[in-house]
């Protein structure tokens, strides 16, 4: 009786380990955040709706699909489709209607409610969102701390040859 109830505890205890485990997606950074949606249903609607008879999803049993482009690593993506920068302004919009963006695409309209598309994005933009950086405005690393030279009137910026311009209005005659 004490070893069943002992086993029983461990068991409780591994499978809350395990559940809190699937559940601890990367949160990608604020600018692919999607408001009122929640990563876990759009996992389980991707798998409902049979998103992965097109595309592989990386972690959705069975999605395997070859037809449409593999979505791993999806928060690194710039474009979606192609043709729009991905955003969740312009994901939400695709996964609802993608024909109404795109006439020329093979991505059917699957019936996603607004609510469900906000789910399905916000999972979406979890794959990849670890290893995603986000860099600060300003200059690249590499140039930071580096004075730009001042130009004194006369001179020719270095890495420009000189092309012997005229100066506007030089050579015209005035009718």
């Amino acid at each position: 009786m004490m070893v069943g109830r002992l086993l029983r505890t461990i068991g409780a205890s591994a499978l809350t380990i395990g559940l809190a485990a699937c559940s601890d997606a990367p949160a990608p950074p604020a600018h692919l955040q999607v408001a009122g949606g929640e990563p876990e249903r759009g996992r389980s609607l991707i798998r409902s709706y049979g998103c992965g008879t097109c595309h592989v999803v990386e972690g959705v049993r069975g999605a395997r699909g070859t037809v449409g482009p593999p979505l791993v690593d999806y928060a690194g993506r710039k474009l979606l489709a192609g043709i729009l920068p991905n955003t969740p302004r312009n994901l939400v919009p695709w996964l609802i209607d993608p024909v109404a963006l795109d006439p020329q695409t093979g991505m059917p309209s699957v019936g996603l409610t607004e609510a469900e598309a906000r789910h399905v994005a916000a999972y979406l933009y979890t794959l990849g969102a670890a290893p995603l950086q986000v860099y600060p405005n300003g200059p690249p690393l590499e140039l930071r701390g580096r004075e730009e030279p001042v130009l004194q009137a006369g001179d020719q910026p270095t890495g420009r040859p000189d092309r012997g311009d005229a100066t506007p209005g030089q050579g015209r005659t005035e009718r």
